[in-house]
Formats: structure tokens, C-alpha cells, sequence
């Protein structure tokens, strides 16, 4: 090779460094997407090997109506609390998928789990609105979602399964409406336009959930009173400041798409009361307005709820107690944004109207969770914990203050229901169901323990106060907040969530089945599921001969009488294939041989 000439007037290029370039960090929407493929996989994880109900009579009724929904057969749930048809419509692919009952049940899990995480993108959103960085926002969020009231009934076909996630997104879309509204009265030309675009699109979303959340259950009838009277004031505000019919046009139009979509709603609900209840329901209606019509009945209604509060701030280790504080002083301080005024009144008043109709609503069963009682309420504590941990971060200088305000209402709520139900909170019967976090609390779950439970979540709220003066705080909190959950739910979820099998496994759809009137709800219930070739029927097997058709017939088992005693007038042919005693005694009697007819 030739050296390089001496006249050679080319510059020579100088070796090159490698530039370093920056690491690639993944991106915000992906992050968001794994977080919430980690808490679906937490939900199914928890729901164990469940492949059938366990908790009766209200998991028969939301399957029987999805699976009804899908061309399926029903049931005849008459005189029963009305189940209705906005959460079984949810679970409708589960029928499509599959005829099995154990597979269907699965399925639904998935469906639950499915739903229940997305409470987790809902909730990083909202502690971003509350000013808290993505971060932070991620891991509080994250371990939020969490909580016991957000994850133990993911493992039952309920509609406390959803309806968290559904009345958090309710708020969301509430607030950007509210949010968009008032921004948009001192814009102008293409931003004003914008706005307006905003404020339908978000306030038709906000109709949608709150409509949807009265089509699930009798608590939503509370959040679309909630939302319909919000959206009134609104317009009734632009009304008053003769607001052009530009601008009332993008509060009217939510209005006419809740009115609409409740509408639809209603005729859901009708064709399903038509077909599963055909004699009718129970009346909770009529004591829901003796009760709230009475002075008796008021009393009950106001300490009922006050013991719900209680269980609230419980079951969230204190920080829906700091969140409901919040709520209330921003809605007092007139220099508050407008937006966030208007929805902490919106959550209080969802709140307190929940408690009070809820509790207005119950029937005296001579159960303590007729007078403290979670369920109710657990769909909107995640909204009321995310609250609580924006103030452990944000305001730390005044979190002492909110917790020994959060520690009042604990206590006031408590003292005031505990007054009022007195010596029968002792006396009357205690149902571990009713109270999961309480029990794991004072790891106690065959006694109520007021007191106990009261310490226990104040001094978690101690915790959570003094991690908040630590350095980086919200990653200690999310980290130790998440396990805590972790363990809470692993334990709750035990005493009902293990796999349980059904009172007797029919063989291959054969024929009809029958019940005896005679039987207790209690036996017959628990099968309607299962049997899932046909529609069951009643018959009185000591007066009657079962309906045409008919292969399997239940009956009860009087006392001290053996099974293949329970039916004296049986036809020949007839034998006891199954018998048990739990709930109560029965017997199943099945032909043979058995017509090959499916009703």
C-alpha cells in the first residue's frame, strides 16, 4: 500500500467517538397496560380455582338472567330480591363461549377480572388530576386498586365486582364534563369551540356510566339521582346567566343521553323481572320509603348509614376517612376550582345517598350487618382511598390535621350506630361474609369486635401519617400499602372463595327437573345453576304427580325420616340417586328409565 502524498490536500477525517445515546425508557400508554395486565392477573389469581356460586341466592340470580339473556334457559326466582339485568349483560360472552356451567363460571371470573383492573388506569388518572407525578401516581394507583373492597368480590359472580371501576370512571368523565364547562365560559373562537366539543362528549360519557350504574343494581338508582341533578344545576346556572343556546346545547345534550340511556335501562330490567320473577319481587321499595317516611324509620336509616361510614373508613385503613375530609373542605372553600367543588359535593352526596337508601332499604334479619355493613359502600372506596393518598402526599404539612379529622368521623360514625343497635350486636346473628376486612383486622371471624377493628385501622392510619414525613414517601407507601393488600385479600378470600362443588352434579342433559314447593330456597337455589339444560319447575309432591317430562325431582327430608321415605306418593320407577343434609335435609329422586325429552 502507498503512503499518502505529500501534496495530498484532502482532510483527513478524524476517528469517531461513540456518542452514548440515551437508554429508551418504555412508554407511558405501555407501562399503563402492563400495570393493568398485572392487576388482572392478581384478580384471577385470587378468585383460586372457584368454578362454581357460593354465594346464594344473588350469584343464581345475575347467571341465571345472562344466561337467559343468551337464549338460554331461566328460572323462577319469584319473591326473591331483584337481581338486575345491566351486570348479567356483561357477562352475556360467557353463555356465548360455552354451555358448561363450571366453564361459564370461569369465564365470568375473567370478565371480572377484566373489568375490576381497569380501576387502575381510572386511578392513575385521577391522582394525575390531583397533581401528583406520574410516578407517584403509578404506584399509588397501582396499590389502590388493591384494596379488599376493589378485589374479594372479583372472585363471586356480583356486581360489586364492577361497579368500582364503573363509578370511578363515572367520576372521571363527570369531572373533565365540569372541568370543560366552566374553562369554557371565559374562552373564546376556536377554543371555546373545543371546549364545548369536550364538554358533550365527556357529559354523555358520565350519562352512559351513571345510566349503565342504574341498570346494575338499586344503587345506581342513587348515582343517576346524583348525576341528573348535577347536570340540572349546571343548566339551570347557564339558564340564570342567559348563557347563549349554544352553550346550553352542551348540557342538554348530556341530559337527553342519560335520559335515554335509562330508558333502555328500564325495559332491560322489565323484560328480565318479566321472565325470572314472574309473581313478583320483593318489595324493598315500599320499606325503603316507610322507612324514610317515619321517625322509627329515619332512625334506623341514619345509624345504618353512619355504621356504613364506619365500615368505609375501616376497610380503607383510614384513608377514606382522610379522603371524605378532603372532599368536604374542598367543597366548602369557595376558592376552590368550580369543577373540583362541584364533584366533591358529587362524591359526598353519592356517598351519604348510598348509605342512607341502602340502609333505608334492609330488611330487619336480625343480623349485625344490618347495622355495620361494607358492601354498600365498597364501590366507591377506592374513589375516597385515592383521595386520602393524594393528601398523605401533597399536603403533608396539614396530614395530622386530616387524620385526626379522619379519626372523628371513624369514631362519631361508630359511637352513633353502636348506640342505637346496642346489645344486639351481640345477640343477633354474625356473618363473616358481611365483614372481611373487620375480620382480618381482628382475625376474628365469628364475632363482630367493634372496638378492636376501630384501633387496629386507626393505628394503620398512624403508619401511613408518619411514612408520609419520610423520604420519597409515595413509593414507600405504594410498596408497603400493596403488600398489605396482598395479604388482606389472600385471607379474606379463604373463608368463601375456595372451590366448592355443587349439592349433587347431574349427569347428561336428561329431561325436566322438578322442585318441591315444600324445599327451602336454600337447597333448590344452589342447583338452578347447574341444571342447565332446563328451566326447573315447582310441583307439591304430596298432593301432585310431577309436571310431563320430568326425570329428577327434589324434595325435602322431613326429621328422623330416610331419604327413600321423603317421597311416599313416587311413581314406580322412581329411586333416590342423591341425598344430603346442608343446608337442609333432601332428597333427589330420579326415573328410570327417563324420557329423552329436554324442557
Amino acid at each position: 500500500m502507498s503512503s499518502p502524498s505529500t501534496f495530498d490536500v484532502r482532510t483527513p477525517v478524524p476517528p469517531r467517538t461513540p456518542v452514548a445515546r440515551p437508554r429508551r425508557r418504555p412508554s407511558w400508554p405501555l407501562l399503563v397496560l402492563a400495570g393493568w395486565l398485572a392487576q388482572v392477573g392478581i384478580r384471577f389469581a385470587l378468585a383460586g380455582g372457584q368454578s362454581v356460586p357460593a354465594a346464594f341466592p344473588d350469584e343464581s340470580g345475575y347467571l341465571l338472567a345472562a344466561r337467559w339473556l343468551t337464549g338460554g334457559p331461566g328460572g323462577d326466582l319469584s319473591g326473591s330480591t331483584f337481581y338486575q339485568g345491566g351486570y348479567p349483560l356483561l357477562l352475556t360472552p360467557a353463555f356465548w363461549l360455552s354451555h358448561d356451567p363450571q366453564t361459564c363460571y370461569r369465564i365470568v371470573l375473567g370478565i371480572n377480572a377484566l373489568v375490576g383492573a381497569a380501576i387502575f388506569p381510572l386511578g392513575v388518572v385521577a391522582l394525575r388530576r390531583m397533581r401528583l407525578a406520574r410516578p407517584q401516581a403509578y404506584a399509588l394507583a397501582f396499590a389502590a386498586a388493591l384494596l379488599p373492597a376493589a378485589t374479594v368480590f372479583g372472585g363471586l359472580a356480583l356486581t360489586d365486582a364492577v361497579l368500582p371501576t364503573l363509578l370511578l370512571g363515572w367520576l372521571l368523565a363527570l369531572h373533565s364534563f365540569l372541568r370543560a364547562w366552566s374553562r369554557g365560559r371565559t374562552a373564546s373562537g376556536d377554543a371555546r369551540r373545543a371546549y364545548a366539543r369536550w364538554t358533550v362528549t365527556a357529559g354523555s360519557l358520565a350519562s352512559l356510566a351513571a345510566a349503565y350504574a342504574y341498570t346494575v343494581h338499586a344503587r345506581g338508582s342513587v348515582i343517576l339521582a346524583v348525576h341528573v341533578l348535577t347536570l340540572a344545576g349546571v343548566l339551570a346556572r347557564d339558564v340564570l346567566r342567559r348563557e347563549p343556546a349554544r352553550r346550553l346545547g352542551t348540557t342538554l345534550a348530556p341530559m337527553a343521553v342519560v335520559l335515554l340511556a335509562a330508558g333502555a335501562g328500564w325495559a332491560l330490567n322489565g323484560a328480565v323481572r318479566a321472565a325470572l320473577y314472574p309473581r313478583g319481587v320483593r318489595d324493598l321499595g315500599g320499606l325503603l320509603s316507610t322507612r324514610l317516611t317515619t321517625v322509627a324509620g329515619l332512625e334506623w336509616a341514619v345509624c345504618g348509614a353512619a355504621g356504613q361510614i364506619w365500615y368505609l373508613v375501616v376497610a380503607t385503613w383510614g384513608l377514606a376517612g382522610i379522603g371524605l375530609v378532603a372532599a368536604a373542605r374542598t367543597l366548602w372553600r369557595p376558592w376552590s376550582d368550580p369543577a373540583d367543588r362541584i364533584l366533591s359535593g358529587v362524591l359526598l352526596a353519592a356517598t351519604a345517598g348510598t348509605a342512607l337508601a341502602s340502609s333505608a332499604a334492609l330488611p330487619d334479619e336480625h343480623r349485625v350487618g344490618n347495622y355495620f355493613y361494607g358492601r354498600y359502600l365498597a364501590c366507591l372506596a377506592v374513589a375516597h382511598a385515592l383521595c386520602g393518598l393524594a393528601v398523605l402526599i401533597r399536603r403533608r404539612h396539614a396530614v395530622v390535621g386530616y387524620a385526626f379529622a379522619a379519626g372523628v368521623v371513624l369514631a362519631g360514625a361508630g359511637l352513633s350506630a353502636a348506640v342505637y343497635a346496642g346489645d344486639r350486636l351481640t345477640h343477633y346473628t354474625f356473618i363473616a361474609f358481611d365483614f372481611p376486612e373487620t375480620c382480618f383486622l381482628t382475625w376474628d371471624w365469628t364475632a363482630f369486635r367493634l372496638g378492636a377493628a376501630s384501633l387496629t385501622a386507626l393505628g394503620l392510619l398512624g403508619v401511613l401519617v408518619a411514612v408520609a414525613f419520610l423520604p420519597r414517601p409515595a413509593w414507600t407507601i405504594a410498596v408497603g400499602l400493596t403488600a398489605f393488600n396482598l395479604v388482606a385479600a389472600l385471607v379474606i378470600a379463604k373463608p368463601w372463595l375456595p372451590a366448592r362443588e355443587p349439592i349433587f352434579r347431574p349427569g347428561p342433559p336428561r329431561g325436566g327437573v322438578a322442585v318441591d314447593a315444600a324445599l327451602t330456597w336454600r337447597v333448590w337455589v344452589r342447583q338452578t345453576y347447574q341444571i342447565s339444560w332446563t328451566r326447573v319447575a315447582f310441583f307439591h309432591s304430596a298432593s301432585e304427580a310431577p309436571p310431563a317430562g320430568t326425570c329428577m325431582v327434589i324434595v325435602p327430608v322431613p326429621d328422623r325420616t330416610a331419604p327413600e321415605a321423603s317421597w311416599p306418593r313416587h311413581p314406580a320407577g322412581w329411586r333416590v340417586a342423591y341425598s344430603g343434609t346442608s343446608p337442609a335435609p333432601w332428597a333427589a329422586w330420579e326415573s328410570s328409565p327417563c324420557p329423552r325429552t329436554v324442557t
